[in-house]
């Protein structure tokens, strides 16, 4: 799945081409993806005008004004497994795996592209109610080694599965924990209430440091699904320490990288670099 630098990618490069059009027509071929009534979702967004683009958690967040009466204020979108967003040109064959078509006023239109149809498009009012339970945002002012040494000092959970939940923490997922808690040397089974506050300073840092160098590379592509907006490949997967290396060394000291499943992830680390807390054993996959 996507995660915050993919998203973020993704958000940045569709940006420059919709923001101030306004969606004069909507197609959808895939109804759950916007929920289930094709023409609600139509009726909601047509004629509105796309103001600002953003990135909150996974989301990627089109906000809108004018329209009819009641129309929407947000557009929603959310990749999962395999969604892409791509701007191209409302005339001609539509793009593979099209799911939804917003047609803007420049002749081109925002196309939904998704090839296992997990992904979703919402319009929603002045408050999605997706935003209520989320953490902070990582990249953000409000997230720092003191915010994270209380919030995991506050519970007794392990580090990785806490890491994970996004109304703990907003975008991080699967591959960004496990380079970022590498880059520490924390193992994901840690309990959070024993962190330390150096420890918790060094894991902000971390964190703020893995995703902001991924971004930079436009995401990761570790399978064939995650391309751009412009259909490349990220490249942050050349970077990786840790996820997606077991047998191999540890660019750090050369221990074989190995895997196991936290909380039915699959999980990587070096067992030199970030050995197991006391009393827990590890078994390999």
């Amino acid at each position: 799945m996507p995660e915050l630098p993919e998203v973020e990618t993704t958000m940045r490069l569709v940006r420059p081409h919709v923001v101030g059009r306004v969606i004069q027509r909507v197609e959808t071929c895939w109804p759950r993806t916007v929920g289930g009534d094709a023409e609600a979702f139509a009726r909601a967004v047509r004629g509105t005008r796309m103001v600002r683009a953003w990135r909150r958690a996974k989301w990627v967040v089109f906000d809108l004004e004018g329209g009819a009466k009641g129309a929407a204020r947000h557009i929603l979108v959310h990749l999962r497994m395999t969604g892409r967003l791509v701007v191209e040109p409302s005339k001609g064959a539509a793009p593979q795996w099209w799911k939804v078509a917003l047609h803007l006023d420049d002749g081109r239109a925002l196309w939904f592209l998704d090839v296992r149809k997990f992904g979703r498009v919402h319009a929603r009012g002045p408050r999605p109610a997706e935003f209520d339970e989320l953490g902070p945002e990582p990249l953000s002012d409000e997230f720092d080694g003191a915010w994270l040494h209380a919030a995991l000092r506050a519970r007794r959970r392990a580090l990785k599965p806490l890491l994970l939940e996004q109304a703990f923490l907003a975008g991080l997922g699967n591959i960004y924990v496990d380079e970022s808690l590498h880059a520490v040397g924390l193992h994901p089974l840690a309990d959070s209430s024993r962190t330390t506050r150096e420890q918790a300073e060094r894991l902000a840092a971390a964190i703020k440091r893995v995703l902001a160098a991924a971004i930079e590379r436009e995401g990761s592509s570790f399978d064939a699904f995650y391309r751009t907006p412009e259909g490349n490949p990220g490249s942050y997967q050349d970077q990786f320490q840790v996820y997606g290396r077991e047998g191999e060394p540890c660019r750090s000291c050369g221990a074989p990288i190995r895997k196991f499943v936290v909380g039915q992830r699959g999980t990587h680390v070096c067992p030199r670099c970030q050995p197991p807390p006391r009393g827990r054993s590890v078994k390999k996959n």
